[in-house]
């Protein structure tokens, strides 16, 4: 005898939930089979972070290194229908990739959702500008500026949309061509911020101590935003 179809289920938001969201739109996978829900990652703190924040008791496997990396890949896979079933109901789909739109998160948790994003495919990068230094020695910049990339346009879009309406902050986006150098002839797209922008969006993200998030990226915002 068959078993009963379990019934459709509404998870309760949490910074948590949000967080660990936004780690599975960017690098998290829903099986074909309606049920399995993969995460991987080749840092092994953030796929401990994700574990905790669903309450999950699964292995972290460890892959060899692929194509596009060459460090350890790790993974974590979970069944649970319910689950699969609410992610697709809020936008998510097994072949997000290049499809993916806009989720349906309640605003209140959008920015873990998006801390989840940005340790994903996100990016925090900080230099010294020494471009206009040999004018004048105090021409000595220090840059800043947050990233989103990917390659669905409709989800970037959807993505900027939210955080101005949520921050007053926009952003540029730019579609970048095909890239001939990867087997995929896909046009990426990205999302990126200012330094002044990136310090009021990074300072929203980052809105109180001991969230969970990918430690090195938040040390990269860190100093610059205590400075700030």
């Amino acid at each position: 005898m068959p078993k009963p179809k379990l019934p459709d289920k509404e998870f309760p938001w949490s910074p948590k939930l949000a967080y660990a969201i936004g780690l599975i739109t960017t690098d998290g996978s829903l099986s074909k089979d309606g049920r399995h829900i993969t995460f991987t990652s080749s840092d092994l703190s953030l796929l401990k972070t994700f574990r905790n924040c669903l309450n999950l008791k699964n292995k972290i496997r460890k892959s060899p290194p692929g194509s596009f990396s060459w460090k350890p890949i790790y993974r974590i896979q979970f069944g649970n229908v319910q689950l699969y079933r609410w992610l697709i109901k809020i936008g998510l789909s097994p072949n997000k990739t290049y499809n993916l739109d806009s989720i349906d998160i309640p605003e209140e948790y959008f920015r873990d959702f998006l801390r989840g994003w940005l340790d994903g495919d996100g990016s925090i990068f900080t230099y010294t500008d020494y471009y206009h230094a040999k004018k004048n020695p105090k021409y000595v910049y220090q840059r800043l500026y947050a990233k989103f990339s990917s390659a669905s346009i409709k989800h970037l879009r959807w993505l900027q949309k939210t955080i101005s309406k949520l921050t007053k902050v926009k952003g540029a986006l730019a579609i970048n061509p095909p890239s001939f150098n990867r087997k995929s002839r896909v046009s990426m797209g990205e999302l990126k911020f200012s330094k002044k922008e990136s310090i009021k969006l990074l300072n929203w993200i980052y809105y109180k101590p001991n969230l969970p998030c990918l430690k090195r990226k938040y040390e990269v915002a860190r100093a610059f935003l205590e400075n700030t």
